[in-house]
């Protein structure tokens, strides 16, 4: 009987992802990586698409933002006070900073503008509302 992937599972897997003929990462030519399956390592809704999966299958799928990273949500961009910011933090556009929250999880964001008095920082994926190529093959499932 073929292993296929299920919640809780082991995975060793490559994967490729794209958007509009952008490759945006591909572990093919590397090693392959491993993560346990509803653990939070990947988004919930690129995880979704591996459920039911065979060992050894390959498969391309494209998917919707929604079933991907997700819609942009314009509340999720937000302008925070600069002097909330340590003063030798380096604030400059594109660069992703950390924020943990109060329950120790760990946000991170987009510069997106600095400012005089404010930092506006982006929450969303930086995938976020774009439709997505996921090539993935499934290598190993270790049954939990």
């Amino acid at each position: 009987m073929t292993a296929r992937v299920r919640p809780g599972d082991r995975v060793t897997l490559h994967y490729r992802i794209a958007s509009y003929g952008q490759e945006i990462a591909d572990t093919f030519p590397n090693a392959p990586e491993s993560f346990s399956v509803g653990a939070g390592d990947i988004d919930a809704r690129l995880e979704q698409n591996l459920i039911g999966l065979a060992e050894g299958e390959r498969r391309t799928l494209e998917l919707m933002p929604w079933q991907a990273f997700g819609e942009r949500d314009e509340d999720l961009v937000q302008d925070l006070p600069r002097h909330e910011f340590p003063a030798d933090a380096e604030l400059e556009p594109e660069r992703q900073v950390d924020f943990e929250l109060p329950n120790g999880q760990v946000l991170t964001g987009t510069i997106l503008a600095v400012e005089d008095a404010v930092v506006r920082i982006d929450f969303n994926h930086p995938l976020a509302g774009l439709p997505i190529e996921f090539d993935v093959q499934i290598l190993a499932i270790e049954h939990a």
